[in-house]
C-alpha cells in the first residue's frame, strides 16, 4: 500500500491543481484534547487514537500498547501519504506486548488529509514535515512520560527520519531504517539500470522498450516514476516472499467509504507533491550524505536482498560513510522494498536484540 506503487496522472494533476496546506485551517469540529499525561501507572494498557494539534493542523496519531512503560517506538511511514494506521495491528500488533506502538498519518495523507484538508497556496515541503514529525516525538515523550523514543522509518519514511534525527537527536534512543532512500540520483540511477539489467537477462522486450523510451533519470514527466516503479513491482514480485494478503485489509475504523476517500485522495495529493509536475518535487532535493554523516544515535539499517527501489548497494555506500555510537547493515533475503514477514521480522529482532540491551539507552 505504497504511493511509490500507485500512479493515476489525472487525479494527481487535479489534487496538485487544487491544493496546498494552510497553516491554520479552521477546524472541522472541536478538537480532541488529550490527557496531560497518557501513562501515569506502570501496569496501565493503552489505546488511543486522537487527533492532536501539530505544525498549526490536526494530525492523526494512534498509541496503543500493553503497558505504557515500556519503549516507544515512532513509525515513520512511506508514501508519503500512505500511513500504516489501516494496516497496523495486522502488521505490527504482535509488538504490543513489549512495545507502545505510535502511527502517525504525516501532513498530507489518510485521517489527517481528511480533517486537515489541503488549502490552496501552499505545498508539502521536507522541512515543514520534519518540524510536524519533530513535534509529534516531543508531544510522546510529554504524553507518555519517556525521555526518547525509538524511531522506524521505511521508504520516503527512511528520508523524513534521518531528517528528523539531524533536526532533534537528543528525542531518540535510536533509529531502524527499512528500505532507507539515500538520494534521488544515486536511488533512481540504480533503479533505472537494475530493471533494465533484469529485463535484458529475461528477454523482456516489453519492459526494456517501455524503461528504454523513458530515457535515464532525472526526469521533468511526473508519470516517469510510476511508470519505473510498475516494472520494478514486476521484478521484485519474481525473487520475493509476499505479504500475508490479511495484511492490508484496513481495521474497520479505516474502512468506510470516508475514511477510504480520505486515504485515496491523501495517496494522490502526496504522490505529485513528491515527484514534482515537472521533476521537482521533495523527492528531487532528497542527498541525505549532504546533512553530514556523522550522528549521535544508533543507526540499524535493513534491507530487502532483492529491494530494486532502494538498491542495497547504494544503501551501504551510504551506511559505510555514516560514524554513530553503534550501527549495523542487515539484509533480508527474498525482501524487496515493501514489507514481508521476514523484513518485519528482521525489524523486530533489530529492536529487541539490539537495540533494547544497549547500556546508554535508558530503555
Amino acid at each position: 500500500m505504497n504511493t511509490l506503487n500507485r500512479f493515476c496522472l489525472a487525479s494527481f494533476l487535479l489534487c496538485f491543481a487544487a491544493y496546498g496546506y494552510a497553516e491554520n485551517p479552521a477546524p472541522a469540529y472541536a478538537l480532541d484534547q488529550p490527557a496531560a499525561v497518557g501513562c501515569n501507572t506502570t501496569a496501565h494498557k493503552i489505546d488511543e487514537a486522537r487527533f492532536i494539534p501539530i505544525g498549526g493542523i490536526e494530525q492523526w496519531v494512534t498509541i496503543k500498547g500493553d503497558n505504557c512503560s515500556n519503549p516507544v517506538i515512532l513509525f515513520i511511514h512511506g508514501g508519503p501519504g500512505d500511513p500504516l494506521s489501516p494496516f497496523a495491528d495486522s502488521v505490527y500488533g504482535g509488538w504490543a506486548k513489549d512495545f507502545t506502538l505510535v502511527q502517525w498519518d504525516q501532513r498530507g495523507s489518510g485521517m489527517t488529509f481528511g480533517r486537515s484538508p489541503p488549502a490552496a497556496g501552499s505545498t508539502l515541503t521536507i522541512d515543514r514535515m520534519t518540524d510536524d514529525g519533530v513535534q509529534v516525538a516531543s508531544y510522546l515523550t510529554q504524553h507518555l512520560g519517556q525521555r526518547k523514543v525509538i524511531l522506524m522509518g521505511s521508504s520516503w519514511g527512511s528520508i523524513l527520519a534521518i531528517h528528523m534525527i539531524k533536526a532533534r537527536p537528543d528525542l531518540f534512543y535510536a533509529y531502524v531504517g527499512a528500505s532507507q532512500m539515500v538520494s534521488y540520483r544515486e536511488n533512481q540511477n540504480a533503479s533505472y539500470a537494475k530493471v533494465l539489467e533484469l529485463a535484458r537477462a529475461a528477454n523482456d522486450e516489453k519492459t526494456i522498450a517501455t524503461v528504454e523510451a523513458l530515457g535515464p533519470p532525472p526526469w521533468t514527466n511526473p508519470r516517469n516514476f510510476g511508470i519505473l516503479r510498475r516494472a520494478i513491482r514486476k521484478y521484485e514480485a519474481k525473487a520475493t516472499i509476499p505479504a500475508p494478503q490479511a495484511w492490508w485489509v484496513p481495521a474497520p475504523a479505516y474502512a468506510t467509504p470516508g475514511e477510504e476517500a480520505n486515504y485515496e485522495g491523501g495517496e494522490d495529493f502526496s504522490y505529485l507533491q513528491f515527484v514534482g509536475l515537472n521533476g521537482d518535487g521533495m523527492f528531487a532535493q532528497v542527498d541525505l550524505p549532504k546533512l553530514g554523516t556523522t550522528f549521535q544515535v544508533p543507526i540499524f539499517f535493513i534491507q530487502g536482498s532483492e529491494d530494486i527501489l532502494t538498491a542495497p548497494e547504494v544503501t551501504r555506500r551510504y551506511f559505510e560513510s555514516i560514524s554513530a555510537p553503534q550501527k549495523a547493515f542487515i539484509v533480508v533475503p527474498e525482501a524487496g522494498h515493501d514489507p514481508n514477514v521476514p523484513m518485519v521480522d528482521a525489524e523486530y529482532e533489530v529492536v529487541r536484540e539490539r537495540i533494547l540491551p544497549l547500556p546508554t539507552n535508558g530503555l
